[in-house]
């Protein structure tokens, strides 16, 4: 029986690239969660594009992380990685914040209970086509 033809193929950007900024912003996001409270949930993806930013999909944390600190702390990574020309610039991009509580059925797939678990889960945010490992700290 003859072995089956497989292609591999993979994808390598450069810094700054806005595949690599929204990885960086959804990572952002991730550690405001998890800076507030160790077992938050965050399922969000990140767009850019031309002076826009959109976060969107879905959590379970704390209420005191609102849209408008998330936005903040968007703006705070792009001036770090040094976005500050005039097709996107960290102090006037649009930055839109569209995340809601996660769906029960959905929290019912990723929790254990409280009694089983010994530690917060090791997540972090990555391309969706990828697991997410938490890199060391």
């Amino acid at each position: 029986m003859a072995r089956p033809v497989y292609h591999f193929t993979s994808e390598s950007v450069s810094e700054g690239h806005p595949d690599k900024v929204c990885d960086r912003i959804s990572d952002t996001v991730v550690d405001a969660y998890l800076a507030e409270m160790p077992e938050a949930r965050v399922a969000c993806e990140t767009l850019a594009t031309t002076n826009r930013v959109v976060i969107a999909g879905e959590v379970r944390g704390p209420a005191s992380i609102t849209n408008e600190y998330l936005a903040h702390l968007t703006r705070l990574a792009i001036k770090d990685i040094g976005y500050e020309q005039e097709g996107f610039h960290w102090a006037n991009a649009s930055i839109e914040v569209h995340l809601h509580a996660q769906s029960a059925h959905i929290a019912m797939g990723v929790s254990t209970a409280p009694a089983t678990r010994t530690k917060a889960p090791e997540t972090r945010a990555s391309c969706s086509a990828m697991p997410a490992t938490r890199r060391p700290s």
